[in-house]
């Protein structure tokens, strides 16, 4: 989530692909003089000289008019959402200029274009993408909530969502932040939190939950507790926390019939216990009363999000921050309100305002 994305635009048969190549020094694309022979982005994680850590996205061709070149273009619009630095290319014709709209459309997005042409030298474009790469100041997921010496108790379910043999991402974000910060972390299930509360010499700092289990946790402990979720911190670190406590107490004002989007930045198969697909429709019906409910998962975000009530988005732990933003402005911009899992559940079961907010 905190790598550099950059994605590479241009017509098809501009190079791109064997752009994204020469950079990576592998085939990453597949290379061929037939127009259209990138259909699907195609990603790869690399390590840039003036750069660092990066995410390197190839797209279809912009001009695309194949029998699936609509639905290419569509998934090739989607990738500006998650792109911090755009790389264009031209036609390869000399003299045409085929990219005109498209420098428009990445202008109106505001997203930072280089545009390439061939013959530069890979260290130059790397140099301009480093020169108008956003400078955002690196900042802790958990804020102010924290600091050196902090004792800071974790709950962490391992249900049969969790994968199998490893923590989820937020939980060792977190976990590895505490351990860099110079804090105690303290780590247990929610099963297994009331053997963690006794083992403590002193009240802890912070305690920092998974979501579905905010009820549970804040029945449990004292309520002088200062109390979040990995959810509530990933909120604040790419959206907008403002708006997404504002969207959370739009739960009031849905009814029954209402239409609500539950939108995933990744893909996975969901199991029964899935927070997005069941626990958080279960709790929405519990109080509303029988809703349509819609599952977005990775880069299927609605164009028309004018049909919604709500949006309820996930943490997007493996998000960039620049995607949260944009569908949040997407959102507003539809007068739609949205929040987040953390803070919707939290929400639901009336602790909102209990909640530390970083």
């Amino acid at each position: 989530m905190e790598r550099l994305h950059i994605a590479f635009f241009g017509p098809t048969n501009s190079g791109k692909s064997t752009l994204v190549n020469a950079i990576c020094g592998q085939e990453v694309s597949l290379v061929s003089p037939v127009p259209g022979t990138t259909t699907d982005p195609v990603r790869k994680i690399a390590e840039l000289p003036d750069l660092g850590p990066c995410v390197l996205i190839d797209t279809a061709g912009s001009d695309d008019e194949s029998i699936l070149g609509q639905e290419r273009q569509r998934l090739t619009r989607a990738i500006m959402d998650e792109t911090d630095v755009a790389v264009v290319l031209n036609g390869a014709e000399p003299g045409t200029d085929k990219i005109e709209d498209l420098l428009s459309t990445l202008k109106e997005n505001g997203i930072p274009t280089v545009q390439y042409q061939w013959g530069q030298s890979i260290d130059s474009l790397i140099k301009s993408i480093a020169a108008v790469a956003p400078k955002e100041e690196s900042k802790y997921l958990t804020g102010d909530l924290v600091g050196p010496g902090s004792n800071v108790l974790l709950v962490m379910p391992q249900d049969k969502e969790a994968p199998k043999g490893r923590l989820i991402l937020p939980q060792v974000q977190i976990l590895r932040e505490l351990l860099d910060r110079g804090c105690v972390p303290h780590s247990c299930t929610h099963e297994s939190l009331p053997a963690a509360m006794a083992s403590l010499a002193h009240k802890p700092d912070l305690v920092i939950t998974d979501s579905q289990v905010f009820g549970l946790v804040n029945r449990t402990i004292p309520q002088d507790w200062a109390l979040t979720s990995f959810s509530v911190l990933l909120a604040a670190a790419k959206g907008d926390l403002r708006a997404f406590v504002v969207g959370a107490k739009a739960i009031d004002a849905l009814r029954p019939g209402a239409r609500v989007l539950i939108a995933e930045a990744c893909t996975h198969v969901p199991d029964t216990e899935d927070i997005g697909r069941v626990k958080i429709p279960a709790m929405l019906r519990k109080r509303v009363g029988e809703l349509e409910v819609d599952i977005a998962a990775g880069n299927n975000f609605p164009e028309d999000l004018s049909p919604y009530s709500l949006i309820i988005h996930c943490g997007a732990c493996v998000a960039n921050a620049r995607l949260v933003r944009s569908r949040i402005r997407k959102a507003a911009a539809a007068g739609v309100p949205i929040t987040n899992y953390g803070l919707a559940i939290a929400y639901l079961q009336g602790i909102l305002s209990r909640i530390s907010l970083p």
